[in-house]
């Protein structure tokens, strides 16, 4: 939500992988980035091809829900994000952690409704 991409690559592990993959070729975000310099450089270019935000998320009717697993470095997170428009998106985000950070992060997200 920051659209900032060194924050968000600096989540990740040197080697780490992001991947979205109902992301199409043709879409804004890249269905697949390994190693967190290409995470770094893949969402700077997503973001400036994005249109600027202009409709602010809801956090009073956002929801989330995070699951565990029974693999202490992997959980699963729900998120239902509310916009202020009415808009909706859905998320499901499957992580996989070491060392404190994201080692593999699936991201199967729907475009907002």
């Amino acid at each position: 939500m920051s659209r900032d991409p060194e924050r968000v690559a600096a989540l990740f592990t040197e080697d780490g992988v992001y991947e979205a993959p109902l992301a199409s070729v043709g879409d804004v975000f890249p269905p697949r980035m390994s190693g967190r310099a290409a995470i770094r450089d893949g969402l700077a270019a997503a973001y400036r091809r994005m249109a600027p935000p202009t409709d602010p998320v809801d956090p009073e009717r956002t929801r989330f829900a995070l699951h565990v697993t029974a693999d202490p470095d992997v959980f699963i997170a729900e998120i239902d994000t509310a916009f202020a428009s009415g808009a909706t998106m859905s998320l499901v985000q499957i992580f996989r952690v070491r060392d404190g950070l994201i080692h593999h992060l699936r991201d199967y997200f729907a475009p907002v409704r």
